[in-house]
C-alpha cells in the first residue's frame, strides 16, 4: 500500500506523517481528525519533537495562552495544521517541566484568566536545536521521496 497524501497546497504531506504528529489537517477550513493512541516516548524518533518545534516557534515572538498558541500554529502553517488541545496542553506541561517554557496566569483579551507561556533562555536554545533537526529530517525525507 502506497503513501496517501494531503494535497491542496504547495506541499504534499504524507498522511502517515501527519498521523505520527497528531496534527489535524484543514481542508476547506474543516479539520480532519487523526486520533492517535499515545505512543511511548522514543528519543530515536526524529518526528517526536515536531510538536515541540511548532510550539516553540509559535512562542518565539511573544507570550501566548494555550488557545493563542494553537491559533498561532494554524496561522504560521498557512492554515494547514491545527494542533488538538489534547496534544497541546500535555506538551506545554512537559515543556514547562523541561524549563523550556515559563508560565504566568494573566487576564486574556476577553478578561478571562488564562495561563500565558513564554520561552525561557533554555527554550530559545531548544528552538534552535529543533529547527536544525527538522531541516535534517526534511532533507532526508525529500531525498527518500525523490527516489524512483
Amino acid at each position: 500500500m502506497g503513501m496517501q497524501y494531503k494535497t491542496g497546497s504547495q506541499t504534499a504531506w504524507p498522511i502517515e506523517l501527519l498521523n505520527l504528529l497528531d496534527i489535524h489537517v484543514c481542508v476547506n477550513y474543516s479539520p480532519i481528525d487523526f486520533d492517535m493512541k499515545p505512543q511511548p516516548e522514543q528519543k530515536s524518533s526524529p518526528l517526536r519533537g515536531t510538536l515541540d518545534l511548532l510550539i516553540l516557534k509559535a512562542l518565539a515572538l511573544e507570550p501566548l495562552h494555550g488557545v493563542g498558541i494553537s491559533q498561532r500554529i494554524h496561522q504560521i502553517t498557512n492554515n494547514e495544521l491545527q494542533v488538538s488541545y489534547g496534544s497541546l496542553f500535555p506538551a506545554l506541561h512537559r515543556m514547562e517541566e523541561k524549563r523550556w517554557l515559563a508560565s504566568e496566569w494573566k487576564s486574556s483579551d476577553s478578561n478571562r484568566r488564562a495561563k500565558y507561556y513564554e520561552l525561557t533562555k533554555a527554550g530559545r536554545k531548544q528552538l534552535a536545536i529543533e529547527e536544525r533537526e527538522w531541516e535534517r529530517v526534511v532533507k532526508a525525507v525529500t531525498a527518500a521521496l525523490s527516489v524512483n
